[in-house]
């Protein structure tokens, strides 16, 4: 039997399959990034993917192996492990993690939120699980210290308390429709205190810009406000589509016979409607902005556009990881 032939080493898989110019393939792309049946591989397969990146990066092209199995192997691998560090990530903090763990938090914060006890207890679950997710996807490769990662828990998860009961004072004498969105508005406040926090090391100290080869010309303040401002609005619209359908569809069917006779399939109607509006909303509000975004250099601080001139005088854009 013939061997199929050697596939050349030329293929740039540093890079994403899909054209991230447009935003069909972004979509394409965060797709795959987002797909929860990436949670059930095994720690071998995420092993035996690295090993098969890492190896094609390094110029050697295992025999046999073809494009759509190398385009796996980076999807596998871009899944489980962070882009700038290498180091694997924790499993709830995936991308992959998101449609499963953001369904069954948003789905009870919709369902239980009309005593003080629940709003308390589901906005700190949310909160606990967004700083995880923050620190995992934060963009860069500078360490973040234990005291910064709990003001930022602090901050962030306060935050979306004091909202999200200072909001239900307000609608105690307001339609039943309207008290259903007091979760998002929580939400929605909380993701601009948790998401600038948790990445303030970034703020403080720049995020790597590189030309479009990839290399790096030094770190950035101005790139880390831009990339933390897109992660900020993208995470608001998952949010938003997640928070917004479900409570009018609920608010119809509470009204009919058939939840007051079943009042118990509330919760998993609720869960399940959030779960599929972030099937779709998760990867396409990620698409909203691409994961290499760019700025001109113009546009930097001062002293960084003097050291990128430096290298290459007629440079005009640079590239940075947004983070997710």
């Amino acid at each position: 039997q013939k061997m199929p032939p050697s596939l050349p080493a030329t293929i740039n898989i540093r890079e994403p399959r899909w054209d991230q110019s447009t935003f069909q393939g972004r979509a394409k792309h965060f797709f795959m990034v987002t797909d929860p049946r990436n949670l059930l591989l095994s720690g071998a397969t995420l092993e035996e993917a690295r090993r098969v990146v890492e190896d094609y990066r390094a110029g050697t092209v295992p025999p046999g192996l073809t494009e759509d199995q190398l385009w796996r192997a980076k999807y596998i691998y871009d899944s489980a492990f962070h882009p700038d560090t290498g180091e694997k990530m924790l499993l709830v903090g995936r991308m992959s993690a998101q449609v499963p763990m953001n369904m069954t938090i948003t789905g009870c914060m919709l369902t239980f939120y009309r005593t003080t006890p629940a709003v308390l207890f589901w906005q700190w679950v949310n909160q606990s699980f967004n700083a995880v997710v923050n620190y995992t996807n934060r963009s860069g490769d500078a360490p973040i210290t234990p005291s910064q990662l709990g003001t930022a828990y602090v901050s962030a998860t306060t935050g979306a308390v004091v909202t999200a009961l200072g909001l239900k004072s307000l609608t105690k004498h307001l339609p039943a429709i309207i008290g259903r969105y007091v979760p998002f508005a929580a939400v929605a406040a909380a993701n601009c205190i948790n998401i600038p926090l948790m990445r303030q090391r970034e703020l403080k100290l720049g995020i790597p810009v590189t030309d479009e080869n990839g290399n790096r010309l030094g770190e950035s303040t101005a790139a880390a406000q831009k990339a933390i401002f897109q992660v900020v609005v993208s995470r608001i619209g998952m949010a938003a589509s997640a928070m917004a359908i479900p409570p009018v569809i609920m608010n119809m069917l509470e009204k009919r016979a058939f939840l007051k006779r079943y009042p118990y399939l509330n919760a998993p109607l609720q869960v399940g409607l959030v779960g599929l509006c972030l099937v779709f909303a998760t990867p396409l509000c990620c698409a909203l902005f691409p994961q290499k975004s760019s700025m001109a250099v113009s546009s930097l601080e001062p002293d960084v556009q003097d050291q990128i001139r430096k290298k290459d005088p007629w440079l005009e854009t640079v590239y940075f990881n947004k983070g997710l």
